[in-house]
């Protein structure tokens, strides 16, 4: 029996490459829209912010009030724990709020951070003492232990830092997340904000399983959380041998952002990558950390400065401002820890600080009013609305030539030709098929754009007896026309309905503006 092509069979092969493919482009445009919008979400966030930790009860005090130029402009001021075994907020377990305000003169210095528009955030818990978690048995009692401190010092920032107990005690997490969801939507009611960063250890290949056990029960009990800021200190035989500490540093931020990817998705609000490094921070411990051979140095300081800034971190902080600067010559062995210098000889006052902070210039207190978790729309739910869109809303049934503008899905779309029925946001379509380009979404205030108009009698009246050939233009119902071939009869409105086969084209916006600008410069040259 012969066959119809000689020479070529059926191919299981090339039809699943050619199913493959198509898969492929689809994709492929898909993930164009998705990381249009990605990048949209993430630059429409507020900045990312530097902020170093400062030990309050550390000695000698340090004088965050009067730092200059240094990086330390934004201060997180650690910590807030239990009141030994009593429910109540204290810091370092040796002061409580009115004791700190007398025997530190805090509330006076932090007065005067505010007066010169400087952002303090308060960080609970830490390596040492009680998180305030622990020690209160009830949601309601912790969460207003939280608040007695948020409201003494007008916080919008909090900063919980998980280590030891306060992040492996199962109730003591479970208790923290429903007070912190119930504190948030109670000060949110209340038309404050209230921005919560989880600050938990992380090693190179990332978080610990009671780390991502930590956020999951912060979202599963309702809190938005603002981010998780890991700190990347202390790795030890976790880091490889010819490993810097600023390259485990990198590392353990990518590694985490790949946890967090998961952990989002599951929890049915996922996000774009941009979108996740906004919700990822890192703080380094400068100089010698508490693992011997472990020299977080300026370079390295450097190097994660530059993947924060690259990436979008949402926050980069330090510990601690307290041990920014080199130690005295008294001190023997620079090896072991100090709480007040960093064991880098010869480093400037504040080095460390000034190398972190360049480039980030946003601020917690403006972070906080960002919403940093919500539902996603579907977007059978996103209703476009004409009169805050700048040009016409996209419909099924409306011809579309090329060049046009319209928006869909509260983002502007422009035809690369003249389409029809064609949806702009076709998850299915590649980029190469689909007729429309994506320019970026509908702003805030946006209204219509006016489309120009040429007058009526511009150009002379369409006739259907007329001949007309290639060049020539009319006028028709208040819409301009160029004839693109010789043509009798054959009405303008046909490049509407078949722009491909119709003899005419519509003169767009851009055509018709510069028609009006050159009218208006002949009318206002002399003699005219």
């Amino acid at each position: 029996m012969s066959r119809r092509f000689p020479g070529r069979r059926f191919s299981v092969l090339r039809l699943s490459v050619l199913v493959l493919v198509l898969a492929v482009l689809g994709a492929l445009g898909y993930t164009q829209v998705q990381h249009v919008r990605d990048s949209v979400q993430a630059s429409s966030a507020s900045s990312p912010w530097f902020a170093a930790y400062v030990d309050a009860t550390a000695t000698p005090v340090y004088a965050m009030e009067s730092a200059e130029g240094d990086g330390t402009a934004h201060t997180a001021l650690s910590f807030v724990v239990a009141d030994g075994a009593a429910c109540a907020p204290s810091w370092g377990g040796f002061y409580d709020l009115d004791e700190a305000a007398a025997a530190l003169d805090l509330d006076r210095r932090l007065a005067r951070m505010e007066d010169e528009d400087r952002d303090m955030i308060v960080s609970f818990g830490g390596l040492l003492n009680d998180e305030l978690a622990l020690a209160c048995d009830t949601p309601a009692a912790l969460a207003d232990a939280y608040r007695e401190v948020i409201d003494r010092y007008d916080l919008t920032t909090i900063d919980l830092d998980l280590e030891n107990e306060g992040l492996t005690d199962a109730a003591a997490v479970a208790r923290r997340s429903a007070a912190v969801a119930g504190l948030q939507r109670e000060i949110r009611a209340e038309g404050g904000d209230l921005a919560v960063w989880l600050t938990l250890p992380v090693a190179p290949a990332g978080l610990t399983r009671e780390g991502i056990d930590a956020v999951v029960s912060a979202l599963d009990a309702g809190v938005d959380v603002a981010g998780v800021n890991v700190m990347t200190m202390n790795f030890g035989g976790s880091r490889e041998d010819d490993e810097t500490m600023g390259e485990a540093s990198i590392r353990a931020l990518q590694s985490t952002h790949r946890q967090l990817d998961a952990v989002y998705d599951d929890a049915g609000t996922p996000l774009g990558a941009l979108s996740l490094w906004r919700k990822i921070g890192a703080t380094p411990m400068l100089g010698q950390n508490d693992v011997a051979e472990d020299v977080f140095t300026l370079d390295d300081a450097a190097s994660v400065n530059a993947f924060a800034v690259e990436n979008g971190l949402g926050r980069v902080s330090l510990w601690s401002a307290n041990r920014d600067r080199a130690c005295s010559a008294n001190v023997g062995d620079t090896t072991r820890v100090s709480d007040s210098c960093s064991g880098i000889a010869d480093q400037l006052p504040g080095a460390f600080a000034t190398a972190l902070s360049a480039d980030l210039v946003g601020s917690p207190n403006d972070s906080a009013g960002a919403v940093t978790q919500s539902e996603p729309e579907s977007l059978d739910e996103i209703v476009d609305d004409p009169a805050t869109s700048p040009y016409p809303i996209w419909a099924e049934t409306s011809s579309y030539p090329a060049g046009t503008k319209i928006v869909w899905h509260r983002y502007v779309y422009e035809a690369k030709w003249w389409t029809q029925g064609d949806v702009p946001d076709d998850p299915v379509a590649a980029g190469d098929d689909t007729p429309w380009t994506i320019i970026g979404p509908v702003l805030e205030g946006e209204r219509p754009v006016p489309s120009p108009e040429l007058p009526a009698d511009y150009y002379a009246a369409w006739d259907p007896g007329t001949v007309y050939t290639a060049g020539q233009r009319v006028m028709l119902d208040g819409s301009a026309f160029q004839a693109r071939w010789w043509n009798q009869g054959e009405s303008p409105e046909s490049s509407y309905a078949d722009p491909g086969n119709s003899a005419w084209t519509a003169l767009d916006d851009t055509e018709i503006r510069r028609l009006l600008v050159e009218a208006d410069q002949d009318q206002a040259a002399p003699g005219s």
